[in-house]
């Protein structure tokens, strides 16, 4: 459910949010106990990609545990995402019999739901869901420890705002893989598209996040709509395959296309003119409220913790100054660092 559903059904929590959300922009304040020993966190990321969010995230989590002063373990696994799921099924496996005190999985996990149901029936490890602000309806009554991210809706809603407005008459549309960032994202386009009766979509395409794939899909709009004026991608890798293909084919200039993060790679494509508009995530907040969701669990105050944390998005574009976008990666990049990591 989203975000103002969830508020709706349990108002107390809004309070619970706005506080946190304060103490995660805030610098960090050390821990007030005495810990009994290292707090084991097993981290499961899809983080084998061109977007650096994810690497961004562990650099973050560290830094932030570091400056609490928390004592931790981590045991890490990195995947392709959608691709992996084998994989993360093992790897999720492997993590549990390491019996950690808390495992960090994404969206992903909603492809291992039995798994998960038993996680959360058994309120051990205490599971943090990451990149994933809407609750799942089904675990209402057990539910994950925090589910952290950035509204995928709300930040596709800022972006569509601004590239229907532009005039394009023929849009395509570059999905992830079928699943959650499919449907946040590129479902929340198509719907605030259909509300403008002079923009038509011409096609969509499934590319599994790959550069490749979306570079081709985008060949083959090109191919088939010569009218084509705007491509609506879902992700960074999808963005970058796309802006590929339309440099080959010289088509850049005249076909709008957006990046979905503000990671370094959209970044750098925006400012040589290649990408048009993006959303920025104040990347490292997600990583933060998982420190400091882990403090207050330490410190006993677990009650403190929401149990949605969604962090705040920018949008920015071709129009916005170097100096604006400075501003914004200090913020949004304070623990990870400005470059980009590879």
């Amino acid at each position: 459910m989203r975000i103002s559903e969830f508020t709706h059904l349990f108002p107390k929590q809004l309070p619970v949010m706005e506080r946190f959300a304060e103490t995660v922009r805030s610098v960090a304040h050390p821990i007030s106990k005495k810990q009994q020993h290292p707090a084991r966190i097993a981290i499961i990321y899809p983080g084998v990609q061109n977007s650096d969010y994810w690497r961004r995230s562990l650099k973050a989590l560290t830094g932030r545990l570091n400056d609490l002063n928390i004592r931790y373990e981590t045991n890490i696994f990195l995947s392709r995402p959608s691709i992996d799921k084998e994989l993360q099924a093992e790897q999720l496996a492997e993590a549990l019999a390491w019996q950690p005190d808390y495992l960090i999985f994404n969206s992903d996990a909603l492809s291992h739901r039995n798994t998960i149901q038993r996680i959360l029936l058994q309120r051990k490890p205490k599971l943090i869901l990451q990149n994933i602000t809407t609750p799942v309806r089904t675990w209402l009554k057990y539910p994950p420890f925090i589910y952290t991210g950035f509204d995928h809706a709300y930040g596709t809603n800022l972006l569509a705002e601004r590239m229907i407005a532009s005039g394009a008459h023929k849009y395509g549309l570059l999905y992830f893989s079928p699943g959650y960032v499919s449907q946040m994202r590129g479902d929340t386009f198509a719907a605030a598209a259909q509300n403008t009766p002079s923009l038509s979509q011409a096609a969509s395409f499934y590319t599994g996040g790959n550069r490749g794939k979306a570079r081709a899909a985008t060949e083959k709009l090109l191919r088939d709509n010569p009218d084509l004026d705007m491509i609506f991608a879902c992700s960074t890798d999808i963005a970058l395959g796309a802006i590929e293909a339309l440099d080959q084919a010289g088509r850049h200039e005249k076909i709008t296309v957006n990046g979905w993060g503000g990671g370094a790679a959209e970044l750098n494509a925006l400012s040589r003119g290649k990408l048009d508009l993006t959303v920025m995530r104040m990347n490292d907040d997600a990583s933060v409220a998982i420190a400091e969701a882990i403090k207050l669990d330490i410190e006993g105050r677990s009650s403190q913790v929401p149990k949605v944390y969604s962090g705040d998005i920018i949008l920015i574009d071709r129009n916005t100054t170097e100096e604006e976008i400075t501003q914004i990666k200090q913020r949004a990049f304070r623990y990870s660092g400005q470059e980009q990591l590879h």
